[in-house]
């Protein structure tokens, strides 16, 4: 006579039923998945990986603003600037050189790098010198490797090269280089902080606002991520974020309307800056100029609107300072 089944039915149910710690994980998995799926939602919407992107973002600028806020640090912004010049150089003149034209990238590179300690201790007018003696080098080389039947080329071809050369060093290395000039002024870094910032937190604005209410394309041709909606939110936080700044930064010392132009003047140039650089990527082939920062593309993708930035800026600085 086979053994009667004496098992409670409760205790079989209570030992099917999961544990405390198997539901805080399996909340956490799900969790997890939803923010793994929002994420991704965000990334295809702006064409990058987002948190990536903020992450190197705000080093690259925490370092930019600790060697221009604290006192005696001029050398390491000298340091970062060249090198990102240096970097930024180099990577365009290889996406012209993928594109077929024959731009030397470590001359034009080792040459901008050289203008950063000229820019700073010699002023505007030592940056344009530089400026002159670098396209002429460049273009120098570029003739000089027309005696190698390797690189010989038509006339027109060679012009072309030359002209893509100096177009790298007026791009580049000029307007990245007012920016150093510009520390190289008394109570110039003050300026240079409220540029940087501004256009920071306008690409912040545009995303976020492009995000939330984007619906109508800004240039659907040029740059199919931009919205209409974007740009004004770009425009109300670069401006909010000037009269700010003029309160926040004590050695800025302007009114708040200073601050508002400021802003305003910024983001209608950054994103000029922005289209410009995706048209540029658009004729060579292109997506990203590089690869070498995750979720940013290349250095030329995060200073696009940085570049012309500077050219306002400086003007900027100039004027309030000639009439104030």
């Amino acid at each position: 006579m086979a053994p009667s089944d004496t098992s409670d039915p409760t205790k079989s149910s209570e030992a099917r039923r999961p544990t405390a710690l198997e539901d805080i994980e399996h909340r956490v998995e799900e969790a997890r998945a939803q923010i793994d799926a929002t994420t991704e939602k965000i990334n295809r919407r702006v064409g990058r990986n987002l948190p990536a992107a903020i992450g190197i973002g705000a080093s690259l600028g925490a370092l930019f603003l600790g060697s221009l806020l604290i006192p005696g640090w001029d050398w390491l912004f000298m340091i970062l600037a060249a090198l990102l010049i240096g970097f930024t150089v180099f990577e365009l003149a290889s996406a012209l050189r993928f594109a077929g034209r024959d731009v030397p990238r470590v001359a034009s590179t080792v040459l901008a790098v050289a203008t950063v300690p000229v820019g700073f201790y010699f002023g505007v007018e030592g940056l344009w010198f530089a400026l002159l003696v670098v396209v002429a080098i460049v273009t120098l080389w570029r003739l000089g490797e027309q005696f190698r039947a390797s690189h010989r080329t038509g006339i027109r071809s060679v012009v072309a090269d030359i002209g893509a050369g100096a177009f790298v060093q007026v791009y580049v290395t000029f307007l990245a280089g007012l920016y150093v000039v510009l520390v190289g002024l008394d109570g110039g870094e003050w300026w240079t902080v409220a540029g940087i910032v501004i256009v920071v937190m306008t690409d912040i604005g545009a995303y976020v606002a492009g995000l939330a209410f984007g619906r109508r394309k800004l240039a659907p041709t040029i740059s199919p991520g931009k919205t209409v909606e974007g740009f004004i939110g770009s425009i109300l936080v670069a401006v909010l974020t000037g009269v700010l700044l003029t309160w926040i930064l004590p050695g800025l010392g302007q009114p708040w309307w200073v601050g508002a132009i400021l802003g305003l003047l910024l983001a209608l140039v950054g994103t000029m800056g922005d289209l410009t650089e995706s048209l540029i990527k658009r004729d060579l082939g292109v997506k990203d100029i590089s690869t070498w920062l995750p979720g940013h593309g290349g250095f030329l993708d995060r200073l696009d609107s940085m570049l012309p930035a500077a050219a306002v800026v400086y003007a900027a600085s100039l004027v309030v300072g000639n009439f104030a």
